[in-house]
């Protein structure tokens, strides 16, 4: 007599995905690129001050020889 085969388990199908898992990708692209936008627009060198001297300036003057 031949036995019957056992059931082990039940496949059900997965549950949906998440909001956060489906979109996450996108979140982080626009974030990414947002503070990429704000680093390279507000985060520059201070300009130099207008009455601050340049330094000293070496001129050449011509010798008579």
């Amino acid at each position: 007599m031949a036995n019957a085969p056992t059931v082990i388990g039940v496949l059900t199908e997965p549950p949906a995905p998440t909001w956060w898992k489906v979109n996450r990708h996108k979140v982080f692209g626009v974030t990414g690129l947002l503070i990429g936008y704000l680093v390279g627009t507000h985060l520059h060198g201070a300009p130099p001050a207008a009455d601050a001297p340049d330094g000293p300036h070496h001129t050449r003057t011509g010798h008579a020889w």
